[in-house]
């Protein structure tokens, strides 16, 4: 075997996805790594270095916010300078030819809508890191405008319409999951006949259910991640390998075989 191309998975995937009416997408953050973006939870990941901020404390403090703030504007722009890599843009041409309905994510940057998917297509389980919201009245404001209010004497900015708290449009530690997504995510599990899980170690819930709910539903179920999962002895396919090369190799031999 020379190439990733030349699986014999590459090939059963790609006959998968030719054959379902309505795929469905699960991404987490394995997908975005080949963007740059490190894995959270990996050995390189933040939450290695830095404490996560609990909501109750961001909401209760604004020393914590100024903290947050802090980080998010000391360093590199790593969500904003990244890319969309293969997979990516593999997804986007399955969702531009019909084939792909829905992707459902964990993660925040941002990178599927920048590969050209509708944002009504996108479900965001975890939020969006590309701007912020007022928790009161959630009025939304762009990164850069923030970042020019705080910047000068590290000023916690409020709501401009309505002197609420303003945070990044993520789900943190301690915070609700938003309902409407995952009632949507719940929906479109149980709505598809075939359902990739990529990138994701599915060890954080209720996220990593919708697999699960997918496979119980009736659907086929794809894992796409480089190390083992609970779920790969369930699972109709398992490919540990690259995610980028992976998707892109069956999407050329998926068009394929629809001609």
């Amino acid at each position: 075997m020379s190439s990733i191309a030349e699986a014999p998975e590459i090939a059963l995937l790609a006959a998968k996805i030719a054959a379902a009416n309505n795929m469905v997408v699960f991404t987490g953050a394995g997908i975005s790594t080949e963007s740059g973006i490190p894995d959270f939870r990996g050995p390189n990941g933040i939450w290695k270095t830095q404490t996560p901020i609990d909501f109750s404390d961001f909401v209760a403090s604004e020393e914590w916010r100024q903290e947050s703030w802090r980080r998010r504007f000391s360093g590199k722009n790593t969500f904003g300078e990244a890319e969309p890599n293969d997979g990516h843009h593999a997804l986007a041409h399955w969702v531009n030819l019909g084939k792909l309905s829905t992707i459902i994510t964990q993660n925040v940057d941002g990178l599927h809508q920048k590969s050209g998917v509708p944002e009504h297509q996108i479900i965001e389980l975890h939020g969006n890191a590309q701007y912020a919201k007022c928790l009161s009245c959630e009025k939304r404001f762009e990164l850069e405008d923030i970042r020019n209010r705080f910047l000068p004497d590290e000023t916690v900015p409020n709501c401009t319409d309505c002197g609420g708290i303003i945070k990044t449009a993520t789900i943190s530690f301690g915070q609700a999951m938003p309902e409407d997504e995952m009632e949507r995510a719940h929906t479109a599990s149980t709505a598809c006949d075939l359902f990739l899980a990529i990138g994701s170690s599915l060890t954080v819930y209720p996220a990593a259910g919708f697999p699960v709910l997918a496979k119980r539903s009736g659907a086929e179920l794809v894992i796409i991640n480089h190390q083992p999962t609970d779920l790969d002895p369930v699972a109709d396919l398992v490919i540990p390998m690259d995610i980028g090369m992976t998707l892109s190799s069956a999407a050329e031999l998926s068009d394929q075989v629809d001609r």
